[in-house]
């Protein structure tokens, strides 16, 4: 495995690529890496795609220490990867709080990106009661808590190796820097996504796990994505969670390579 980097200001993102094939590029949620999408990869690559796997800045192998972690300027840091590769438009999958990413690169560099694919993505902010606003600090301070709180999201299915995944997310995270990343991620900033969505043109997938339990209507969730874009559908992964793409990636695999289908002929 080659891991490749991309410089960005004072710093660099990293990124490994797999395949060959019209290029998409698979960016994960808040302190998670790339090896979010380890089972997803082998399954669009099989399908004849180049697939480019993203640690979000502050996240992986990736540095830290950036002075915002904006889903802006994480959309950009995606722009960069697609012009190292020299291989666009790409389509673009932002999972979780990257799914606020992906449409800003749509609409900065619209020739770039061909489609984005939006994965659990959050439309509005969640109001959550003192007792959860202590549990959430505690939470985005601490690896070993955040490791916890990661392993709920999985309340159907879990992969073979997610206790694996998991210890070496946790690793990653005791890193200098990769906490204040994670809070970084959840910092609120103007504008949010949802009033870049209406100017986004390209074709548009949103996807959810129909038992994610960070939305109390996963189904109304989506469907309230759907409808800000101009041209999107939502579909349901059954029996998932808020990662899909790891607890059932062959059924998101066939939901994206449809979706890929769509983008190569628009």
């Amino acid at each position: 495995m080659t891991v490749s980097q991309v410089r960005r200001g004072n710093g660099h993102i990293a990124y490994e690529v797999h395949g060959e094939g019209p290029l998409v590029v698979l960016s994960h949620g808040m302190g998670e890496n790339r090896g979010s999408f380890r089972h997803l990869v082998p399954l669009l690559v099989a399908a004849g795609h180049r697939v480019a796997s993203v640690d979000v800045r502050g996240h992986g192998e990736s540095s830290v220490g950036w002075p915002t972690y904006a889903p802006a300027e994480v959309g950009a840091d995606l722009l960069a990867v697609v012009r190292d590769l020299d291989a666009g438009p790409a389509v673009l999958v932002g999972s979780s709080s990257s799914a606020a990413a992906v449409v800003f690169a749509a609409t900065d560099a619209p020739e770039l990106v061909a489609g984005i694919v939006q994965i659990g993505a959050f439309v509005g902010q969640s109001k959550l009661n003192p007792v959860m606003r202590v549990a959430l600090a505690l939470v985005l301070r601490s690896p070993q808590l955040f490791g916890m709180f990661h392993k709920t999201l999985f309340p159907v299915h879990r992969p073979a190796d997610d206790a694996v995944y998991r210890r070496s997310m946790v690793a990653n995270l005791r890193e200098p820097g990769r906490m204040a990343a994670v809070r970084g991620v959840v910092v609120p900033v103007e504008p949010h996504w949802t009033a870049r969505a209406p100017q986004v043109g390209q074709p548009v997938l949103v996807l959810m796990g129909a038992k994610d339990p960070d939305f109390p209507d996963p189904g109304a969730e989506a469907r309230a994505a759907r409808r800000l874009f101009r041209t999107a559908e939502a579909r349901m992964i059954e029996e998932s969670g808020h990662y899909p793409h790891a607890d059932r990636p062959q059924r998101t695999a066939d939901e994206l390579l449809g979706f890929l289908a769509v983008c190569a002929g628009a």
